[in-house]
Parts: C-alpha cells; structure tokens; sequence
C-alpha cells in the first residue's frame, strides 16, 4: 500500500464514525450545504437554545450533537459560513463587558468587588465558548473539535481577525484538554491494529512509508515505534516517532530504513536514533508535546535497553535550500570565498559563482558525480552549519527543526553529507542531515541557554565548520 498525499479517506471514515456514533440523537437542523442566509438564522436559532440549556443541559448537548451533524454535511463554503457566525455572532459582547468592568470599578467593598470580579470572568468568556465545551461532552466530540479547528486553519483563520479570534478559543480549549498529564504513551508494533498501522502509513510526514513492508521494517525488533494518545481519542495517534536501535550515531537514512539490511540485535546497539518525529492530527497545531515525548521515550528505553549511551536525531533540514537561495539573492558573490567561488565557476564552466551554485545543484545526478560532490562538500557544510547556527530578531534558530530539538535540549553535534539522497532531501537541504544529541543531563542547562539566552549550544566540530 502506497503513502497517500492526503488524509481523505480517513475524514470520511470520521464523518462516518461521528454519524454512526450520533444516530439517534436528534437530527441536525436541515441546511443547504452552502449554508445559505435563510439556513443562517435558522442555525443561529439551534445554537441559542444550546447556551441557553433550554430543557437542561442534556437537551442543550443532544442540540449540539444536531449542530456537529449538520456541520458535517456542510461545504467548505458552509463551514466557513458556520465558522464566521460563531466568530462574528458568538464572540464577547462588549457592552455586557463595559457594564462588568464599570460594576468592577464602583465597588463599594471586598464582597462587593469579589462578586463583580466574578461576573467580570464569565463575562469576558465569548459565548461560543459554552458551545464549544458541549461539543466536547459528545461521544467522538474531541476529535469533532480537532477536526473542526483543522478547517478553520485550512480555510483562512490565519488571514482573518475574526476566525483567528475564533482560533484562539478553539486552541486555548484543546490545550487545557489535551494537557500532557491526560496523555498515554504507548508502543506501537506489527501486532497493533491494522486500522492504526494504516495511520501511520498515511500520517507520516518525515519519510514516506512506501509500502506495508516498508512500514513492518520499521517496527522490526531493533526499531521502536512511540505514539502519545487522548483517552478521548483511544484510536487516533497525536504524535509519533520512530527509533532505530543501532551502533553508533547513524549519519544516512537510506541506510537506516534500508529493507535489505540485516536486523541488528537491540541488546547490542549503543545509541538510539529518533529518525522521524510526525504530528498526526492538523487540528492540534501549536499545541505542543513534542518535546515530553522524546523524553518519556528516552526514559523508557533507557530503562529496557540499558547498553544505549547515546540518545540522537537524524533530522533534515528543510529551510536550508530555501535559506541559501534567498542569500545569494541578496548577496551575490559575497556569499562564498574567493577560493569557493573559483571552484564553483570551474565546476559549471560560467562567470558567476551564485549562477553556478545554483546551475550545479539543478543537476539531478549531481550527488552521484563523486569528483563534483566532493568539491561542493565543504562550501554547502560551511553554508549549512552557519545556518543552523544562526538565529533571527527573536532569538530562534531559523531552522524550524533545529528551532524545535534546540528548545527541547537537545546539541547541535554533526551535520552529515548526503545523509539524504531522496529528492525531497536534495530539494530541500541538498541531502545534508544533522544529529541533534539528547545528553539526558545536559537537557535542562541546553534548554535554558537556548530558550533564555538564544544560545545555540553545538559540538565544536559544527562550530569549526560555520
């Protein structure tokens, strides 16, 4: 089974499951699909009688189990329709606001205050909040919620101040739900469900899982496969990440996931490799767990498998080409030094190193002209470790990868040539690698150089190269 560029097979299959799981609760309001004007009001209608709890709360929620099956048989133009009443119609409403914070500022004494400070908190709540949080109390309704702020994401709540309001809520909510204390790790292996392998094929967004094969190399006895888990969403995967159990850090993923080479002996490997780090549901952006995970999956290997000495990445480097191209835009042939440069114009026969580079790495076959990949070798590693080791206005690696591991605490230790010859690897990084090493006791004081001081901590060897 091939890897897929989308995931619409499993949003039916979640419409399908959210249907299923909804029948026999009242039936959603019937709407066009386009949600046009009339049906507007008619919604409007639905979502009052659910923040008012006419009937009572279970009323009120098996009316909102109406709404979240109506929003599933909506376009996307009706749901962003659906999306803008509740951001535009449900937000704070600003004069019951100026009357709380007035009733604030007039109190007479402490009881007085502390009753109005209360009504002051429930009044800067938008109501849609409540709403929201009904949602949440159905069967399946968490990853209705997460599924519903992948839409408003994927249908311009980014560029628009009132989705992006919306967002907000919606993100602060899924936080507060999806807090690290309520999360499960589990290992995932070839004896799991087909329906969850079936994810992972699908979900991965580091290396393409080719086939079933592929994926069963993976998960073989010197590979290990970790996924965190919602008790609200037992069969969804939030992240996972994928480890080889090797000797010494691996510097080449065609080498790592190779399907022909020999499965080593777990007991023997001395380092473990975190090759692939995906985040499975869109809806939960800038929600963040990355980093509890590789800790909780270092701690539980180093507890099972106590010959691992060494706990690294094999990370790519997908804003290097980019960064490079930009450069050279700005810079010209100050980019390179003059040696660099006469080398680059000899190897592409032209008068401008910039217009050589680029010449040369358009080359498809490039990495495999050894006398040319050699004379690129030290130009492109001094090129990348001076961008991994710069940070922009903000303090931030301006690689999001190394920007993530940086502030997990991990080192910068190694960057690796054509550690990734496949061509998403040479269009992005022009197949250079790097290892991001988790020293355990190292982790808190990498952090806080990183995250309080902007501090890039890296091998000396990287630090030579850049």
């Amino acid at each position: 089974m091939s890897n897929r560029s989308d995931t619409s097979g499993f949003i039916d299959r979640t419409l399908s499951n959210l249907r299923q799981v909804w029948r026999g609760r009242p039936p959603g309001i019937a709407v066009a699909p386009d949600l046009p004007d009339g049906d507007v009001e008619r919604l409007k209608r639905q979502i009052d009688a659910c923040l008012t709890a006419k009937g009572g709360e279970v009323s009120a929620r098996l009316r909102a189990a109406g709404l979240g099956q109506s929003y599933l048989g909506l376009s996307d133009e009706g749901r962003v329709r659906f999306l803008r009443v509740l951001a535009e119609d449900y937000d704070v409403e600003p004069e019951a606001l100026e009357d709380a914070l007035a009733r604030v500022n007039e109190a007479a004494d402490a009881d007085t205050r502390h009753d109005a400070l209360r009504v002051l908190r429930r009044d800067l709540l938008p109501p849609r909040t409540k709403l929201l949080t009904q949602f949440n109390a159905l069967p399946q309704g968490v990853k209705f919620l997460v599924d519903m702020r992948k839409d408003l994401l994927a249908l311009g709540a980014r560029d628009d101040p009132a989705l992006r309001r919306l967002d907000v809520d919606l993100r602060e909510l899924l936080t507060s739900w999806f807090d690290i204390g309520f999360l499960d790790l589990e290992r995932i292996t070839w004896e799991s469900p087909a329906a969850l392998l079936e994810k992972l094929i699908d979900y991965e967004a580091v290396h393409r899982i080719r086939s079933w094969d592929d994926l069963k190399n993976r998960l073989d006895s010197d590979r290990r496969c970790y996924a965190f888990f919602h008790p609200r969403m037992p069969d969804e995967p939030l992240i996972f990440i994928e480890v080889a159990l090797v000797k010494g850090i691996a510097g080449n993923v065609q080498e790592l996931l190779d399907e022909a080479a020999p499965e080593e002996d777990p007991d023997a490997a001395d380092a473990a490799i975190f090759y692939s780090i995906s985040n499975a549901q869109a809806g939960l952006a800038g929600v963040s767990f990355g980093d509890f995970l590789i800790k909780r999956v270092a701690d539980d290997l180093q507890r099972s498998l106590p010959t691992l000495k060494s706990f690294a990445t094999l990370s790519p480097v997908p804003g290097f080409r980019r960064w490079l191209e930009n450069r050279l835009e700005r810079e010209g042939e100050d980019v390179f030094g003059a040696a660099e440069a006469e080398s680059l114009k000899a190897a592409a026969g032209m008068e401008e190193a910039p217009a050589a580079l680029r010449a040369l790495l358009a080359r498809e076959d490039w990495a495999g002209d050894a006398a040319l990949a050699d004379s690129l070798k030290p130009i492109l590693l001094r090129l990348a470790a001076g961008f991994l080791q710069a940070t922009d206005d903000r303090g931030r690696a301006r690689d999001r990868v190394a920007h993530f591991h940086l502030s997990n605490g991990a080192r910068l230790e190694r960057l690796n040539w054509l550690g990734d010859t496949s061509g998403n690897g040479m269009r992005q990084s022009a197949g250079i690698m790097v290892n991001y090493l988790y020293r355990l006791a190292d982790i808190e004081k990498n952090h806080e150089a990183y995250r309080g001081n902007g501090r890039i901590v890296a091998a000396p060897a990287v630090k030579k190269l850049g």
